[in-house]
């Protein structure tokens, strides 16, 4: 990746530099929304499918981060709720712990946080899934 999508952090007192890739910061923001009550799952794409597939966890999926033209960070957040949870207060809950989780951990700040619930996810659906690909090769008992 080109050094302009590094997200630049100096230091006062010395003058030192440390460049952050924004992935880094959707992994940091991905785990965090995952633990918060009411998220069933993040929103993925065909790359986290494939990394999937092979074994392996995509913990910044669901989350894009950007500068934008005030060289602010954005985060867009794609979930999906569980189903009979305040959609509102769920979204206030993700908004304030992913804001501190970012500044305890990389001191930066978000100028905004922008919670998409992509669907929800009902748990009756589920089990009548399960019960449907079950009866859909009964046994063949006749002769």
């Amino acid at each position: 990746m080109a050094d302009s999508s590094k997200i630049l952090l100096s230091g006062e007192e010395n003058g030192e530099q440390i460049k952050i890739d924004p992935s880094v910061l959707e992994v940091i923001l991905g785990i965090a929304a995952e633990k918060i009550d009411g998220v069933v799952s993040m929103r993925g794409n065909l790359t986290s499918g494939i990394k999937h597939v092979l074994g392996r966890e995509d913990r910044g999926k669901g989350v894009n981060v950007s500068v934008d033209e005030d060289n602010k960070l954005v985060a867009d957040v794609y979930v999906y709720l569980e189903a009979g949870v305040n959609v509102p207060s769920v979204g206030a809950q993700m908004q304030k712990t992913l804001k501190a989780q970012l500044v305890q951990m990389t001191d930066l700040e978000l100028k905004a946080i922008n919670i998409h619930v992509v669907g929800l996810v009902f748990p009756e659906d589920e089990d009548q899934e399960a019960e449907d690909t079950t009866e859909l090769f009964p046994e063949d008992n006749q002769e």
